[in-house]
């Protein structure tokens, strides 16, 4: 039997590289991916742990918390969210595997 040899193959052009990209971009997002900004609205600009008060100039600081851990969990109304400054948010997810570590809970 004669070896068949490889074909040629086109390679796609960068305009269909950037709609593959896209489509990938936007198939990863939740449903819902506004609910930042929907908290903020509901919630305020500052942290419901520490209190700080947020400017339009340092609010990329203040994140969305998800009180159950799960993203994709985000009703209309905010009760899974609430809005924590970076420093605290990182506190908050810390202390969740400090308590994991010293309950013997190692990953």
């Amino acid at each position: 039997m004669p070896q068949r040899r490889p074909q040629p193959r086109r390679l796609p052009s960068s305009d269909e590289l950037n709609q593959l990209v896209n489509r990938l971009k936007s198939d990863n997002k939740p449903a819902n991916a506004g609910y930042r900004e929907q908290s903020l609205k509901l919630h305020g600009w500052i942290c419901a742990k520490c209190g700080r008060e947020f400017e339009r100039e340092n609010l990329h600081l203040l994140t969305v918390h998800h009180k159950d851990g799960n993203h994709h969990n985000n009703p209309p109304d905010g009760s899974n969210w609430e809005n924590l400054c970076v420093y605290c948010h990182d506190d908050e997810h810390s202390r969740l595997l400090l308590a994991d570590y010293l309950n013997g809970n190692r990953p």
